[in-house]
């Protein structure tokens, strides 16, 4: 799957506003809040944890879908354990009509199988000929904690042949996103980006979440990048609103491939989905 097959989107905020798409976590509350708050309209993603398994994924996917909503799992590549795995999750995610998924390397500390990481997966994927019209990859605007820059150049470059899109991780600084975004077309990836950022979240159920639990990717960035992670505590330091503002200057530029947002809500719901509609009235006036 070529990288040169997803071409930008050109987006104004109102198109973004509209449909921005949520992260949440699979704890057994989630299903309900969801069909509570969030409206069938918005794409969702499930993350994956170690200490819940990669079952928990699927099985809230396979939930949400049968409740109507678009939703795509977070297929952690070394919480996978071979092609036979894989394989049986591929078939329930098509029984289930869910079209997309997101592959992650993973938080674990040792592989459950064969897959070592992200591209691994990828690959195999590939091979079984998987029916996912969407598949989604990460990105690191501020870098790696434990990966050189040149190897996540490298990295992002083959696993874009097997994707259709990218979404970054946490960064808070508009300009560092942009800057990355124009590296990675300049370097020959013209996926779709969609940024990475937290929404509505409570400073103290984020804490509360990432000490008690683990769950999600971003927890765990935040926690190996502690500039940021100061920067979202500190009185004032961070609304979504800010970021959004930043960057809309670039979205839709020629020079980078920024079309939509992803929102890791941490399950705060409600809250997040309350943020989206005043935001949506604000930049559609």
């Amino acid at each position: 799957m070529s990288s040169e097959k997803s071409p930008p989107l050109q987006r104004d905020l109102p198109a973004v506003f509209g449909n921005l798409g949520y992260e949440v976590l699979p704890f057994k509350s989630t299903a309900e809040n969801v069909v509570t708050w969030i409206p069938k309209s918005t794409c969702l993603t499930v993350t994956a944890s170690p200490p819940k398994g990669i079952e928990a994924t699927i099985a809230l996917t396979e939930r949400l879908a049968a409740a109507g909503y678009q939703v795509a799992p977070h297929l952690s590549a070394r919480m996978i354990t071979d092609k036979v795995q894989l394989t049986e999750i591929v078939t329930r995610m098509k029984a289930s009509n869910v079209n997309e998924v997101f592959v992650v390397g993973g938080d674990a500390k040792e592989a459950a199988g064969e897959f070592r990481d992200g591209y691994d997966l990828l690959k195999a994927l590939d091979e079984i000929g998987h029916h996912f019209g969407e598949v989604g990859i990460g990105g690191y605007p501020e870098g790696h904690a434990f990966i050189s820059r040149a190897n996540l150049a490298s990295s992002l470059r083959e696993k874009s042949e097997l994707a259709t899109y990218i979404a970054t991780q946490i960064c808070f600084d508009a300009k560092t996103i942009a800057s990355w975004a124009r590296e990675v077309k300049a370097d020959g990836v013209n996926l779709p980006i969609r940024v990475g950022m937290p929404g509505a979240v409570t400073r103290q159920k984020l804490l509360r979440i990432s000490m008690a639990s683990g769950v999600g990717d971003s927890v765990n960035f935040l926690k190996k990048q502690q500039n940021m992670f100061w920067r979202f505590f500190v009185p004032g330091g961070y609304s979504p609103g800010k970021l959004v503002n930043g960057l809309k200057p670039f979205i839709g530029q020629p020079d980078n491939n920024i079309t939509d947002f992803h929102v890791f809500t941490f399950n705060e719901l409600e809250k997040t989905e309350i943020w989206r509609q005043k935001s949506l009235l604000r930049y559609s006036k």
